[in-house]
Parts: structure tokens; sequence; C-alpha cells
């Protein structure tokens, strides 16, 4: 939570941008949360919800009227954008889950016919920018996709970022490059396509076998690809790529161009031609550049379920990450548990800030390790209660007395990505924290638990982590699992457990599928409780019924028994926690020792 805003440096802005809407008679400007690529984090260029609002979440849009002016987001971040919003007049609209679209319906019921819309289509879904598009015309409002009005304003905004692609090599990349790219042309052959366009930044990682460091916490990097039967093009900024990886790129058939030369390269497309596209992963000025007479096919990009899947040797690199993660997570938490008992007598108040720092560095000291994969959470109490919280210098808890501390991290590994939520207890523990906990981790458990026919949709699954918890009258406001990438985003698609995604084809669970299992419980004010560890999706059966599918744990690391109360859970349920326990000592031990050694020993016994 930043500081009150008492410079109304965000009021200057607001009038800034509504007085550059009256020069180009605009009655709306919409400023999604997206990039050219639609990603969920952004490169300081395109933060501009951010820069207007002052809301940090990442998910959220920003519309501004001549009277009104809102940011729409989901509850996970209510609470968040209540306290970065206070004091401006910036109205929280709340929406029930990110890919919600009211304020498109917002827009059609608050502008009268004949006012103009403007958002910049270099920054716009596709596939958002067609809805948008209908909703308006069908109450004669007009659309405005060619202005940016945020470079009018916007005077010291950051430039394109500079920093060098680097090559993903073995043996971490277990499949070469040109094999990735046989692979994507004969998909783009079963649809008749000739040419295939690709704007999503971890698709193009993944394809190429290459990384970067434009988007912090995703090791990713701003470009464009065009893949052709015989070639494929990389459009990237000059500077980026080292002359010999330019070298190596090409031995497999792949140029390098600037990336101000995407959409040049659309137009140029030959008219006999069909081209290949994701509208939800291709912006509408994108595809406004291709020339009509081209055909255009329109299907998930190859990439994103072939990188979806994960390969045997990429899991075991994936196994061996959690080690190390783990091992570092033992460190860490043998370190918390001396400091807490210390108290008064530390050099330095144990804030929540802290955590973040102490988590990082431990993981710093692990081979293979790059660079945290998201903001670290620590939420002490209340804070843990706010699902998104990230602390601040200049608003943050100290960790003292009687509570619970959310600890939510990951780490970027070469030989993988990771995501863990633990909560200790600091102090003594009430009753009721240990009912809720108890609860979680039953939920946590229903789900890993879990068999069910390959095909299963997603959001299918997500009434079994939340099954013990809603028979406690109890729910929680966001999704219980997420798809995670292979040293690239912690956020990956297109499979996702959450009551609130459709059942769509594409997002069924399959074998080799990394994909988070994290329900909760928050009280806001009080506390917040959140049990996570990545599952790994495997045959376990094939008989009369069909494939079926069950889960492996990947996380390695205790789950804090003192925050359990045992007369709340089954005896299967107790069988499996004393058998991840034994698991975790097991691949453990041999990688700590000193205090972590302890630590782990400690936290694993069984009850």
């Amino acid at each position: 939570m930043p500081a009150p805003d008492t410079t109304g440096v965000r009021a200057a802005r607001l009038a800034q941008l509504r007085a550059a809407m009256a020069r180009h008679q605009v009655d709306a400007f919409i400023v999604p949360s997206a990039d050219p690529h639609l990603s969920e984090y952004l490169p300081g260029r395109w933060q501009g919800r951010e820069w207007l609002s002052g809301f940090t979440g990442s998910v959220g849009t920003f519309i501004a009227t001549a009277d009104v002016a809102g940011v729409w987001t989901d509850g996970r971040y209510y609470t968040q954008a209540e306290n970065e919003l206070a004091g401006t007049d910036i109205q929280l609209m709340k929406i029930p889950s990110g890919a919600s679209l009211l304020h498109i319906d917002w827009l059609a019921e608050n502008l009268e016919a004949g006012q103009t819309v403007a958002v910049d289509a270099r920054v716009l879904g596709l596939a958002v920018a067609r809805l948008l598009g209908d909703a308006l015309t069908a109450r004669g409002i007009k659309l405005r996709t060619d202005l940016d009005l945020l470079d009018d304003i916007w005077t010291d905004r950051p430039g394109l970022p500079p920093e060098p692609v680097f090559e993903h090599a073995a043996p971490y990349a277990v499949q070469a490059r040109a094999d990735k790219l046989h692979a994507t042309r004969n998909a783009m052959a079963k649809l008749g396509a000739q040419v295939h366009f690709m704007s999503t930044l971890d698709d193009i990682a993944y394809l190429f076998n290459l990384r970067g460091a434009d988007v912090s916490y995703n090791p990713v990097f701003l470009a464009h690809a065009l893949v052709e039967s015989s070639r494929a093009t990389l459009f990237v900024a000059d500077g980026k790529v080292p002359p010999e990886l330019r070298e190596r790129l090409g031995r497999d058939g792949v140029q390098v161009a600037p990336y101000a030369d995407a959409a040049a390269a659309l137009a140029t497309l030959r008219e006999d031609a069909t081209l290949l596209v994701d509208p939800r992963r291709i912006t509408a000025g994108m595809r406004a550049a291709v020339p009509q007479g081209v055909r255009v096919v329109e299907a998930i990009n190859p990439t994103t379920f072939a990188k979806s899947r994960k390969l045997p040797q990429e899991a075991d690199h994936v196994r061996e990450t959690m080690e190390q993660d783990g091992a570092a997570l033992c460190e860490f938490f043998a370190w918390l548990e001396q400091a807490l008992e210390e108290g008064t007598a530390l050099t330095a108040p144990l804030t929540e800030l802290t955590i973040d720092e102490q988590i990082t560095a431990a993981r710093a000291r692990r081979p293979g390790f790059v660079s945290p994969s998201f903001g670290t959470i620590a939420g002490f109490n209340a804070n843990g209660a706010i699902m998104h919280y990230r602390a601040t210098p200049a608003s943050h808890a100290a960790i003292e007395g009687d509570g619970l501390l959310l600890i939510d991290s990951g780490g970027q590994y070469l030989g993988g990505t990771t995501d863990i939520t633990r909560v200790v207890p600091v102090g003594t523990v009430s009753a009721a924290q240990k009912r809720d906990f108890t609860l979680v981790l039953k939920g946590m458990i229903n789900l890993s638990i879990a068999r069910f026919p390959r095909g299963t949709k997603g959001p299918m699954l997500d009434a079994l982590a939340r099954a013990p918890i809603w028979a406690a009258g109890i729910d929680y406001g966001h999704g219980t699992g997420h798809g995670v990438g292979y040293f690239l985003n912690v956020h990956e698609g297109p499979q996702v457990i959450s009551p609130t995604a459709l059942p769509e084809p594409h997002t069924a669970i399959e074998p080799g599928m990394i994909t988070s299992n994290e329900p909760g419980i928050y009280r806001p004010g009080h506390w917040g409780i959140r049990i996570e560890n990545l599952v790994l999706a495997q045959p376990v059966e094939n008989g009369e019924f069909g494939e079926f599918l069950g889960f492996e744990t990947l996380t390695l690391c205790p789950i804090d028994t003192r925050c359990i109360d045992v007369k709340l859970m089954r005896g299967d349920e107790v069988a499996w926690l004393n058998d991840y326990h034994r698991s975790v000592r097991a691949r453990l031990l041999p990688r700590v020792s000193g205090a972590a050694r302890d630590w782990l020993e400690l936290r694993t016994k069984e009850i």
C-alpha cells in the first residue's frame, strides 16, 4: 500500500488526460493492463494504468470520462485497490474475475449515442476489441483505436528495455529450437496455414529457446515472431541479440528484424497466404495490419499447448529444481524461527520486508537461480488477508505478538519455475485460526489426491479444493490453480482451475501440465491463509473407462503442523500429510545441514 498521495500528482495527471481527451474529442478513454504482447506483468512503458491511478495490482482496467474515473478489478485486489485509490476521485469498480468485461457494459450504459470511446489498438486484445466494438456499435457509440493519449501527457514515459536476449541452453533446453519449429509448422499445416504470427512473449521464448529480462520476474523479452514454411523472423529491438546468438539463430533458419517492423511485415503478406493467429493472444492493432485478401485462420497458438505439457526430461529438471528450492526454504524457515525466538534481541526489527530479503537471499545461494518468479507476498495477520499484498518501505507491518504470517514466494531457475505459499505461526495461534488453516489444508489435500478422466476441464476440478471450505460456509475469491511455465511465466495457460473460467476445450488438464494447488481463507482485518503446492498431471490408470490422470506433488517444503486442528482431519488426510512430509524429508536432507537440517527434521515429524 503506497503512502497517501498528498501531492495531488494523480489528480494532475487525470486532469491532463481529460484535457487531451477534449482536444481529440474523446468522451471516454480506456487504459487496459496490457502491452503489445498482452502480458500480465508489464514493462514500465506500458504501466499507464498504474501511472494514472496509483493502483499497482496486476489486473485492472482504467477508464476516464469527463466526470468519472474508475479502475475495474477483481476480488483478489479489492482491499489493495481501496487502499491505493483512497484520497483520489478514482472509483473502485468491482468485477467477479480478471476475465470479466463488465467495463464494456458500463461504457455502453453510461455513454450516449454519438459519443466516442478511444483505446490504443496496439495494447487491446483482438477478442476484447471485437466485443467492445459490437457493444458500442449497438448503442451508436463510436470507437477509435488509433489514439494513445498517454503519449500526449506522459512526458517521461520509459522507453523499451535494453536488456540482452540469451539462450536457454542444454541440458535445461531438452528440445532443440529446430525441432520446436518443425512441430509448430506441422501444427500450422494441419490448420491449412503457411504463416503464423505470434506476439505473446512466453510463446516466443519457448519456441526459440531464448530468454530475457524485459519483464520483472518473467525471463522473457519483447518480441514478435513470424513463422513461415521455410524460415522464421524474430522482431526484436536492435542490439538485444548478441552477434554469436544471431548467427546460431540463422543456422536454424531464424532471421532477426527490428522490433518496430512487425506490423509492416504483416502488411506485406501475399494475398494468397493463409495466416494463423490466436485471437486471444494478438492485439487488434496487429490484426488490422493484415491485408484484407489474406485468409486468416484463428486458433490457439500451437506453442501454448506444447509448452504447457512438460517433457519427461523437463519434469526431471523441475524435480531437481524443487529440491534446490526446498533446501533454500529450509534455510530460510530455520532462520525465521530463530529470529522469532530472539525477538527483541534482534539488531533490527523483524518486518514483512525482512522476509522478502531473506527468502530471496536463501534462493540466490542455490545453483541455477536467476530471480524471484514474482514479488514476494509476506503478510502478517490483517495483511495476509489481502490476497496480492506487497509490503513497501512506506507501509509494512512488524512481525511481533501473536498471529499468522502468510508467505507466498517463488523462484526462477534454469531448470524450472517455483511458486509456493506457506503460513507459519507467530506466538500463540487461536483455535479459530487453526480451524481455518485446517480447512484450507483439507481442500489442498482433496485436490492433491484427485483422479479424473483425461480431458477433464480444469475449471471442473475447482470444487474439489473448495468442498471442505464450502462445508464450513466459507469461500475464497480467487482461482484454485494456474499453469506454471518451465523457466518461464509463473502464470501460464491454457489450463486453469477456477470457478470463473469457462470449461472450454483448451482448459483440459493433460499429462505433463504443471498447475498450482492453492485454496485459501481470508478474513479481512484479521488474517489470511493460503497453502500452495505445484502439482504435475500424470497418467495413473488406463482401463475400461479410459485413461485417468492424477497429480504428483512437486513442491518440497513442510506444512506447519502447529497450525493444524488434528480433530478436524480424516485418517486418510493425516496419512497423506505424513507421507508428504516423509518424502520432503528424504529428498531434502541430503541438501541441507546445520540449523536447516534440524528444522527440516523437526517440521516433518508425523502427526
